[in-house]
């Protein structure tokens, strides 16, 4: 079973960084000052053709713990292993996409809105979920009253997380961290920018 790999890592930080990259150039730099500001857990989106590229640069940067997201079919999962990802998120969970990650050994955090998709991935015998997209699928009274049936059920709320409402998300019992973006703002790279969110996202642990 996969999934006590991915509740260790889920453990390493208070906010796993939600990242979107386009210039490979970007990726050491980037990691680096996540990583010195604490956030060791990066999540690489498969969103741009620079990602998987991303992933190998990312993973030479000492205490860095890199995985894909945005993975969506097992084709995408095997394009994420053999790009050396140390876990796998996905936005939903389907029957494919589940049984290859489990089959494959690798942390995985598949994304659920739903009681349904939390018995699905139980079912999998896995126990640790992305809540998503977390703000528009009823936030935080949505994952209370999600998490009410499932003791023991792990959770990382992502999607219109932010700073400000971050602690909030922390304080519920079943959340281990929260993805967010906001660590990694959009535009030309700026790494003292970027440790110095980072530094705020990781002293965010209550």
């Amino acid at each position: 079973m996969s999934d006590s790999g991915i509740e260790q890592i889920m453990t390493l930080a208070p906010v796993i960084p939600v990242i979107v990259i386009d210039r490979v150039e970007d990726a050491v730099p980037m990691a680096e000052a996540l990583v010195a500001g604490g956030l060791r857990v990066l999540e690489v989106t498969l969103r741009t053709p620079a990602a998987l590229d991303a992933i190998r640069a990312m993973k030479r940067v000492p205490g860095a713990v890199v995985g894909a997201g945005t993975v969506l079919n097992p084709r995408m999962l095997k394009d994420a292993l053999d790009a050396g990802s140390e876990f796998i998120v996905s936005p939903g969970l389907t029957d494919s996409l589940g049984e290859a990650a489990v089959a494959s050994g690798i942390p995985f955090l598949p994304g659920v809105a739903n009681a349904s998709n939390v018995m699905m991935g139980l079912d999998m015998g896995l126990g640790s979920f992305k809540f998503f997209p977390a703000a528009t699928s009823g936030g935080i009274p949505a994952l209370k009253a999600l998490a009410g049936p499932f003791g023991g059920v792990n959770f990382c709320p992502t999607g219109g997380i932010s700073a400000a409402t971050a602690p909030e998300w922390l304080a519920l019992e079943p959340v281990r961290c929260v993805g967010g973006s906001w660590v990694v703002p959009a535009g030309p790279l700026d790494p003292v920018r970027i440790e110095a969110l980072a530094k705020e996202a990781a002293a965010l642990r209550t």
